[in-house]
């Protein structure tokens, strides 16, 4: 092993290729989203050098405010939704019998190879304001709750971030699981002798095991709820008014729609920025050294 780590040749024909694709995929066109970002850009000519003029006109753009603010509902729901819902999903399916628990962890697990059109038209159907299998259900409840969902421009931004959650709620469990999985029994066992119950089990032995599992779920839920873009496209069309814009459906609008690929790009950048900042963060606040079982 040290006489292959001493051979830089070969070090290199590894190395060399991924480190190429990933400067042409992923540095380069962020570099370059950066560099047009400063141009009042339509896509196709040379543009024209603006320095901090589309970032002054994104600071001063009342959808960009909303768009921040839409961006931290959405990764607030994922987080909790995803996260702690996919915490107890986790725990019980850890303790239930070998084929019983593969059942559950294929119905928790569907949702997400689903289409997200399917899942999206879905929804769309079951908060339908006339026909929509919610209001129905109150309605035969007998319960005077009825709503527009998907109209309501304080409401609409939470139902959009709760298919989100539903449909990607079985990838963190699935993580959560094998997480569990990983942690060796004999830790449940000498707390079982210590007379430590179930839930001071997960609480002492399992949740602190779990810090590198959690640490990369944060980062998913939080830069998932930043980037949400499809559900806002295909159930709400950014709507009602701007009402349900992110980050990433303000740069689609301002590029694809308005032909203003400079001022997207501007705020592509800031949404690049505030993903780094949010997942630099997660791993200081998580860093810890890791387990050796």
């Amino acid at each position: 092993m040290q006489k292959f780590f001493s051979n830089k040749k070969a070090i290199a024909i590894f190395v060399l290729p991924s480190l190429i694709l990933f400067i042409v995929v992923v540095f380069y066109p962020l570099i370059q989203i950066f560099i047009k970002s400063f141009y009042e850009w339509n896509g196709l000519s040379k543009g024209t050098f603006i320095a901090l003029e589309n970032y002054t006109r994104l600071f001063e753009d009342s959808t960009f405010e909303t768009s921040i603010k839409n961006g931290l509902i959405f990764a607030t729901f994922l987080t909790i939704y995803q996260i702690g819902l996919g915490t107890i999903l986790a725990f019980a399916a850890s303790n239930i019998k070998t084929k019983t628990g593969g059942f559950f962890r294929i119905v928790y697990f569907l949702p997400v190879v689903l289409s997200v059109t399917v899942v999206c038209q879905l929804w769309l159907s079951v908060f339908n304001a006339e026909y929509g299998l919610l209001n129905k259900l109150f309605e035969i409840l007998g319960i005077d709750f009825s709503q527009d969902w998907l109209s309501d421009r304080n409401n609409a931004i939470f139902v959009v971030a709760f298919v989100n959650a539903w449909q990607y709620l079985g990838y963190q469990f699935a993580l959560i699981l094998a997480g569990i999985k990983s942690i060796p029994t004999h830790y449940y066992e000498a707390a079982q002798i210590d007379g430590a119950s179930p839930l001071q089990a997960h609480l002492k032995i399992t949740i602190p095991m779990l810090a590198e599992t959690y640490r990369f779920c944060l980062v998913l839920a939080i830069t998932g709820g930043l980037n949400a873009f499809t559900q806002m496209f295909i159930m709400t069309n950014g709507g009602p008014g701007t009402s349900t814009y992110t980050l990433t459906y303000m740069m689609y609008s301002s590029a694809f729609r308005a032909g203003e690929y400079g001022y997207g790009m501007a705020s592509a950048s800031f949404l690049v920025i505030q993903c780094l900042i949010a997942t630099i963060v997660i791993n200081k606040l998580i860093a810890r050294e890791r387990i050796v079982y």
